[in-house]
This record gives structure tokens, sequence and C-alpha cells, in this order.
């Protein structure tokens, strides 16, 4: 048997029993499940120093254990001095055992570290089953090495899942333990 992540396993064995319990699906095939996990940084400074962009994937790379890729600019905003193809963020997509990793350490590590850290909000939701958390310094994830860290950014990671609602979403995200705001 090949390796298993401790989240997917607990999905398999105790988050499908309850939300088929809860909302009454006749099927497993129609409990919610995760589909993957995107990372995205904009870097707004990159405009000036081109060098950020490069650092930003470097520590994106080494947050999600994966390889980050650049994102450029679709079109030319000449009051952000911002021209077409330049640099400005970096972004990852986990699926599979990558993204389960990442989740676990998500919730079980770096959002702990978060100063006066009371949950995340639970009106994040798209309406279609997806979620999005902001984090404001990349510093919570214990990959970082504090010192040499040039400037703190923040990132958007989306939480991308088969529900068909936003109350399906959250369950299996609580379920998940992803701390959410009483």
């Amino acid at each position: 048997m090949s390796y298993q992540p401790r989240l997917k396993k607990r999905y398999q064995a105790e988050v499908v029993p309850k939300l088929r319990e809860h909302f009454g699906y006749k099927s497993v095939m129609q409990v919610p499940r995760m589909v993957k996990i995107s990372i995205n940084q904009g870097i707004g400074a990159a405009t000036q120093d081109k060098k950020l962009v490069d650092v930003a994937v470097e520590e994106m790379t080494m947050i999600a254990g994966q390889r980050a890729v650049p994102c450029y600019a679709k079109k030319s905003v000449s009051n952000f001095k911002l021209r077409e193809g330049m640099p400005i963020g970096a972004k990852v997509t986990l699926r599979a055992n990558r993204m389960w990793e990442f989740l676990d350490r998500l919730v079980s590590i770096s959002l702990p570290r978060v100063r006066d850290f009371r949950g995340v909000n639970n009106k994040s939701f798209d309406g279609r089953g997806n979620y999005t958390i902001g984090i404001t310094e990349q510093i919570i994830f214990p990959e970082m090495v504090i010192d040499k860290i040039g400037r703190i950014n923040g990132m958007d990671i989306t939480f991308v899942t088969t529900a068909q609602t936003d109350a399906e979403a959250f369950e299996l995200l609580k379920e998940l333990g992803i701390p959410f705001k009483k």
C-alpha cells in the first residue's frame, strides 16, 4: 500500500460518514471532497523591482512543497506603471497528497501561529462551495526563516471543493479541522 496523508485517512474514515448522515446522501460519491488548493500572491512593488517576484516564487515553493510559477500582467495600466507581460505575482496549485499535507500543516501548525488568532472568517465562501482565506504574513509557516525574509507579503489560499452549496463546503472544511469563528 502506498503512502496516504493523515488528513486524507481521517477524511475517508470520519468525515465522509458524518457528512453522509448530516446531509442524507444516498451514495458516497455525493459527499463533497477537496479538489485542489490554490495559493496566490500578488506583489504590488514588483513593478519597480523584478527580483521581488523571484523571491516570492522561491518562498511559495518552500511553503507549498511544489514549484510555484510567476504570474504576468495581462493588460497595461499606466497609473500603476504596469506593462503587459511584466511579472506581478506567484501562484501554485496543489492536488492529491500534496494538497492534504499542506492542509494538515496549515490547520495544525501555521494558523495557530497567527497573532491574536480567533478563527478564520466563515463568510468567505463564493456561493459555489469554494472558500478563500487571506493570510497577511508568510512568516506563519514554519518553513520560512525569519532572518532571510526581505519583506512581509500576504497570500490568498483557495480551497476548491465539489460541494454544491456553501453549507456543504462549510461542514466539509469544519470537519477537516479549519477553525472557523464562532
